[in-house]
């Protein structure tokens, strides 16, 4: 089963870093701000999907995911703003597995940058 989600060209990734990335940087990182990467946060962890920025870059089908924690959206599979949220706490079973689902896509295909700062 965890084969499909695999790439189906192999991809060279970097070794994960495990900078801390604010919120305020991540929030640039969009697409819209000039120089800075397109970042993706699945459950705290900073993805590069850059190379995908017909995907995740302005007017792109996920572009409602970049610049954010979107767990919750993600695990909806909702492309509602207001579901593109850190918070999954209050995902069900079969939403907490699309998330997992979609943390092991990102996970085989784009590199990993840091994690989101934790606020107290």
């Amino acid at each position: 089963m965890a084969g499909r989600f695999q790439p189906k060209e192999p991809v060279q990734l970097d070794p994960p870093k495990n900078d801390v990335i604010t919120k305020e940087y991540l929030s640039k990182c969009d697409g819209t701000h000039e120089g800075y990467p397109i970042y993706v946060a699945i459950k705290g962890t900073v993805f590069d999907v850059s190379n995908k920025k017909d995907s995740y870059g302005p007017g792109g089908s996920y572009h409602i995911f970049s610049g954010k924690d979107a767990s919750a959206g993600l695990g909806k599979s909702s492309l509602k703003l207001e579901d593109a949220i850190s918070d999954y706490s209050g995902l069900n079973e079969s939403e907490m597995e699309t998330l997992e689902n979609w943390y092991t896509f990102f996970t085989n295909r784009y590199n990993i940058m840091g994690k989101v700062e934790v606020s107290n």
